[in-house]
């Protein structure tokens, strides 16, 4: 009996490679997604060059599927002048619409020889942005900013790489430049379990009446290499630092050929999502083996039941900050 997956992969798969990009690249895959004031739906995709560099670029399509209309020139390129800290590239955007600010936040990692940080940039059309700069120490990365602000704090979730360990962290920052009361909410596990290795955040939050659902990403290390799958945890709605629920299988792995085979094999590794209009489904996009794009599709009503069912009550961690 194979492992329950919550997520059904689209026939079309992979939905956008390398191969219909409008310019040379080697690889197309990571990608943050919105859904645009016109209901079509956005892809801010990490694009890998033949350097070895990435940038950000942006897809747009009427069904979320195909059709995708590529912008002709990265969308958002390193800044090296104002940010060196984007000396080696910009990865792995996550998009949230912040309706107080009434404008789109991009949090990606921006990489040089320093290492990994998690940086902030804001737009309103993705056409043009607002670089806020770097926001974290290195190395840290796989961070998401919620939505609204609790207590009068935004809430920042990363994922520090530290003597301890990679475990998900949360930060809280009353002008999104100034962060502080770190916390430590989510661990990795030890031993033979699938995320043992690592874990680090995937999309952003989906706010429920029952809580925030996270997807993440975890790492085994076997003796082939790693493997990444995605699990889900529930997070208490007015105090985001509080995990209620985590399940202790995977609900979705690398299976078909083109999540198996590629520049990093056996990975799939979500960074964006967009919600239907029914309220429910959930539109999955995710890179495929760090080398194409691809999408599946599940239900937040699934997803809460299955942490109903097989998620176990979560052990808090205290505050260390």
């Amino acid at each position: 009996m194979e492992n329950e997956e919550l997520f059904n992969r689209c026939d079309s798969n992979p939905i956008i490679s390398a191969k219909v990009w409008p310019y040379r690249v080697n690889t197309v895959f990571n990608p943050g997604a919105t859904t645009l004031q016109d209901g079509s739906t956005l892809l801010l995709c990490r694009v890998e060059d033949q350097s070895g560099i990435s940038h950000l670029c942006a897809a747009r399509s009427l069904n979320g599927i195909d059709g995708w209309e590529i912008d002709a020139i990265p969308t958002f390129p390193p800044d090296v002048k104002n940010h060196p800290e984007e000396l080696w590239g910009v990865e792995d955007p996550r998009i949230t619409f912040i309706p107080e600010l009434k404008k789109y936040m991009v949090i990606y990692t921006a990489y040089s020889y320093q290492g990994p940080v998690v940086a902030l940039a804001t737009t309103e059309d993705f056409r043009q942005f607002e670089r806020l700069g770097s926001v974290t120490l290195p190395d840290n990365k796989d961070a998401v900013i919620l939505p609204r602000r609790f207590k009068d704090m935004w809430a920042m979730i990363h994922r520090p790489t530290t003597y301890f360990g990679n475990h998900i962290w949360m930060s809280f920052s009353p002008d999104l430049i100034h962060w502080g009361k770190h916390t430590l909410i989510f661990e990795s596990r030890n031993g033979g379990w699938w995320d043992a290795s690592r874990i680090g955040l995937g999309c952003p939050l989906i706010e429920t009446p029952q809580g925030w659902i996270m997807i993440y990403h975890g790492v085994r290390q076997t003796a082939s290499g790693s493997i990444y799958r995605l699990g889900l945890a529930l997070f208490d709605r007015e105090d985001p630092t509080r995990c209620i629920k985590r399940g202790n299988t995977w609900v979705f792995g690398p299976k078909a050929d083109y999540e198996r085979h590629g520049d990093v094999p056996n990975v799939v590794f979500a960074c964006g999502y967009t919600i239907g209009t029914d309220g429910d489904t959930i539109h999955l996009y995710y890179g495929a083996a760090d080398t194409s794009i691809a999408l599946a599709t599940g239900s937040i009503k699934a997803i809460l039941a299955w942490l109903e069912k097989n998620g176990s009550d979560a052990v808090n961690i205290k505050p260390t900050g």
